[in-house]
């Protein structure tokens, strides 16, 4: 009588649809009669490329300039096929039910031969098909005939009409008509592979009566405390055999808290052999009384998750079915207030995450699906990608909604590691449709997933679309926007069914200004591409270019020289910066011009490939952290929350790339992910250098003279950042070192750095040399000073946060050879230096150390003052270390190998 569920994962063949046939039911009939075309899948789920990939049919698309060379599979039919049994029946009456949870993307279905039984064209919703009474006991054949999703976008383009939909290198705007993937189109990181197949699990359920979706949500007290777990539960059944309902919630020992049961009864007797639905809410009250611990983000406290069991019960006490969902209580608010103390931009509202009653600075990325072809992804990925999130003190990942709607197993380990989850519907850039089928298509998307996730604690935010309503205000050209109607009335419509009030929803990413001005730094979240993209700004700007929430803004840059020779593959000849290969592997729109302007602003110009690479990283490192410095200064204290969080676009990549990912596809981190983790920690320090300007029309505030690298002086500001919920007493200790001479002045002062906000330590002209005597110009010697700032704390002793301001542009910077000396012992290198260095760098080569895990990089090394870092992994292998850094940006080998002594010096 229990349900018995059954993966359908075993037996699979595919091909591609051969059009001399004339009916796709035919061409199941060639395997058994031995005839050629139907290869036996490597894997299911399971993507056409990787199994053309795996057949050796095609190359592999993320190399060279291969991606050109598979574009007719996306052009082209594709057929699975499996076959399957019914489990030993019963002689209670037995339905079957087919559940595909994810089929990419316009699929129909066939079942033993017979006419068309489903017609997909959604890659985001499962699909269930209920088997008909003739379905045989044994040898069923199910076949998948999936139809190209380019050319069936063309032709609802064709029926519809043309639109506009992100720029040339984001895809082609027909794309917005299907529901795939949109970054399978193309996008300005990522190749056009426009995938298909069966691309999640399919299940066989057999039953009597079973649970088809568990939903629930937690409510709170008007004095914001936990009030009730509210559980609705849908049920199919055939007859009364299901007679009661029961809820469990234990906690993670397995102690029960509390449960309650439910019985069906009344509305269902007289059924008899017809099939009916129920939908029950049960309700658990009182939670305060029950000791429920909170969960929270991590930094904050810990990750409380609670099991909950709802059973489904016979009249004669046997369970039927089950469902089991991991849970978390915690109160989420999206916090929108008047600001009455205006900062530099205005007044206007906030855009606060309060989780628990406590208001909290996002610190965190955007995530992108982690591979072009999803079936590639394990588990096991995902832990690692989110894992190196939460170790690099982020606290906030968002879900883009160019991508997916990710595995269960993505949130399941954001729950674990108390990483916060904004999470986009899937619309992306575009002007999309809402016609009547278009618009209950995507309903039913959104209630099916927001159904799927909103029991996980880690969601914070339900967004409506990322940039639908910005691109349109930038094109000037597009007079209305159709699918307002699904941002603005069907998808809150859902959440608010489905979630009541306990997940907040956004309209869009950016949104807030009066008539969508979606730029507007005073009102909402704002996407900062200004610098990069936009107006092409210095990135010296990020200190002066915030919002209330900055949702995207980023730099691009190479990745690791590794990931770089992985897509050459040999192509020595193709081994400069700015060769068609290269460009092969840049999407980013105008990349030529906008690196040129960044790199020659900033950096010397060089043809070697390694010190390129290097310092695209080091720019990409100095502005985001930048960024993040200036930005989380803003979280200046309750009534002065003018900035409360950013996420940089972005973590990840989805196949080789330069793109502004901080950690590569390999899953290698840039210098970015190192210094963000620095910005990120419960301690931070910050400094930032005001240059006098000789001139009105001299340099940005940063920069010296422009030409000259002289000025008349110069002033520093330091300040602190405490996310702690409590006072932070510390000495902040402040060392100037010139990079000409031997000078160098410091000192230390005590302070307390408030809770939860930036606390202001000092403002001083910055401390240099004292000018030559008889010295007739009044320029400052600061122009080659380095400041350091660290804050220790007063109680243990222990270094709390570091950071140093080094005179920009760092082209004209003379950097000193630093007598770098490096030290290997197990799992730990120690790095001194004899003068100041910048942006050291360390690599490991060695194929098991691939790739490797350090717990601090590119760092800024004083004399004095060494650092220590782990690598894990390290201790008994057989590697070398590279160091790179400026003066140094092509890198060279600091540690040897197993013969090595330990030590290791460079002069």
């Amino acid at each position: 009588m229990a349900v018995i569920t059954t993966s359908l994962d075993q037996g699979w063949y595919w091909k591609e649809r051969d059009p001399s046939v004339f009916s796709v039911i035919d061409e199941v009939g060639s395997v058994a009669q031995g005839q050629r075309g139907w290869t036996p899948a490597a894997s299911f789920p399971s993507e056409i490329h990787c199994e053309l990939i795996k057949a050796g049919r095609i190359p592999d698309p993320f190399k060279g300039f291969n991606e050109h060379e598979v574009q007719w599979v996306g052009e082209r039919e594709w057929l699975y096929y499996t076959t399957f049994d019914l489990p030993q029946s019963t002689n209670v009456p037995q339905d079957h039910a087919l559940i595909f949870e994810g089929l990419d993307t316009v699929c129909d279905v066939y079942l033993n031969g017979v006419n068309q039984m489903l017609g997909i064209d959604n890659m985001f919703k499962t699909h269930t098909l209920q088997l008909p009474e003739h379905v045989k006991r044994n040898g069923n054949v199910l076949l998948l005939h999936f139809r190209p999703a380019k050319l069936v976008a063309k032709a609802l383009e064709h029926k519809y009409g043309r639109v506009r939909a992100g720029s040339a290198n984001l895809g082609d705007p027909s794309r917005v008509y299907l529901r795939k993937a949109q970054y399978n189109w193309r996008w300005d990181w990522g190749p056009e592979l426009l995938t298909c197949g069966p691309y999640r699990p399919i299940k066989l359920v057999t039953f009597h009566a079973r649970i088809t979706s568990v939903t629930v949500c937690s409510t709170w007290t008007a004095s914001h405390t936990l009030d009730q777990l509210r559980v609705r539960v849908d049920v199919e059944r055939l007859s009364t055999v299901a007679h009661v309902l029961s809820l469990v919630l234990k906690d993670k020992s397995g102690t029960v808290l509390m449960e309650t049961r439910d019985t069906l009864n009344n509305p269902w007797d007289n059924i008899n052999q017809s099939k009916g639905c129920i939908v029950r809410e049960l309700v658990l009250w009182d939670l305060a009384k029950r000791s429920i611990k909170l969960w929270w983000p991590t930094g904050y406290g810990g990750q409380e998750i609670y099991h909950m069991e709802v059973s489904l019960w016979s009249n004669s006490g046997q369970v039927i079915d089950s469902h089991t969902k991991n849970i978390g209580f915690r109160r989420v608010n999206l916090i929108h207030e008047d600001v009455n103390q205006p900062d530099r931009h205005g007044t206007g509202t906030t855009f606060i995450f309060e989780v628990n009653g406590v208001r909290m600075f996002m610190g965190g990325s955007n995530w992108i699906p982690a591979h072009s072809f999803l079936t590639e992804l394990c588990t096991e990925d995902y832990r690692a990608w989110l894992t190196l999130l939460r170790d690099g003190n982020q606290n906030m990942v968002r879900v883009w909604g160019g991508g997916v709607y990710e595995p269960d197993c993505f949130y399941d380990i954001c729950d674990e590691l108390g990483i916060l989850v904004w999470q986009d519907f899937q619309f992306a850039c575009g002007v999309y449709p809402a016609h009547a089928d278009f618009v209950e298509n995507v309903r039913e998307e959104a209630r099916q997933n927001v159904q799927r996730l909103s029991h996980h604690p880690s969601i914070a935010l339900f967004c409506g679309n990322n940039e639908d309503y910005q691109q349109v205000l930038q094109w000037g050209d597009v007079s209305d926007l159709p699918s307002r109607t699904i941002y603005e009335k069907v998808l809150p419509a859902v959440v608010s069914e489905v979630c009541n009030t306990s997940i907040p929803y956004h309209r869009g990413s950016p949104y807030g200004g009066q008539g969508w001005d979606t730029s507007d730094p005073t009102v909402g979240d704002i996407h900062q591409w200004d610098i990069w993209a936009g107006k092409e700004r210095p990135w010296q700007e990020y200190a002066f270019r915030n919002g209330r929430f900055v949702s995207e803004f980023g730099i691009p840059s190479f990745p690791d020289i590794k990931t770089v020779d992985y897509w050459l593959d040999g192509a020595v000849e193709e081994r400069w910066a700015q060769s068609k290969l290269m460009a092969q592997h840049n999407r980013a729109g105008s990349h030529e011009r906008r690196f040129a302007i960044l790199m020659n602003e900033n950096f010397r110009v060089t043809s070697d490939l390694e010190a390129y690479v290097y310092n695209t990283q080091i720019m990409q490192s100095e502005a985001a952290s930048l960024a993040y410095r200036m930005w989380r200064r803003e979280w200046r204290g309750k009534g002065k929350e003018y900035t409360a969080g950013a996420l940089i676009w972005q973590l990840n990549d989805c196949w080789p790339v330069v793109s502004w990912s901080i950690v590569d596809f390999f899953r290698r981190p840039k210098p970015a992910y190192y210094t963000i983790a620095r910005e990120l920690k419960p301690i931070a320090v910050g400094i930032l250098r005001t240059v006098s300007q000789n001139r009105e029309n001299d340099r940005p505030k940063q920069f010296y003279e422009f030409g000259a690298f002289r000025s008349v002086g110069a002033s520093i500001e330091v300040w602190g950042t405490n996310r702690t919920l409590e006072r932070v007493s510390v000495h902040l200790e402040l060392w100037c070192f010139d990079l000409l001479s031997d000078w160098k002045h410091g000192g230390r002062t005590g302070y307390i750095l408030l809770p939860n906000q930036s606390t202001e330590l000092l403002s001083i002209p910055c401390p240099c040399p004292l000018r030559p005597e008889g010295a007739t110009t009044a320029v400052t010697a600061s122009h080659s000073v380095v400041v350091s700032a660290r804050l220790v704390s007063t109680e243990e002793g222990s270094v709390l946060a570091r950071y140093a301001d080094w005179p920009q542009p760092f082209r004209y910077v003379d950097f000193p050879d630093p007598g770098l000396r490096v030290r290997v012992a197990g799992e730990e290198v120690t790095v001194e230096v004899e003068r100041p260095v910048k942006g050291l760098f360390l690599t490991v080569d060695g194929a098991d150390m691939e790739p490797a895990k350090w717990s601090d990089n590119a760092l800024d090394v004083f004399p004095g003052e060494p650092q220590t870092v782990e690598v894990r992994g390290l201790a008994g292998k057989n590697v070398r270390l590279r160091a790179a850094y400026m003066g140094c940006e092509r890198g060279q080998v600091v540690y040897g190998g197993e013969n090595d002594s330990g030590i290791s010096e460079l002069r």
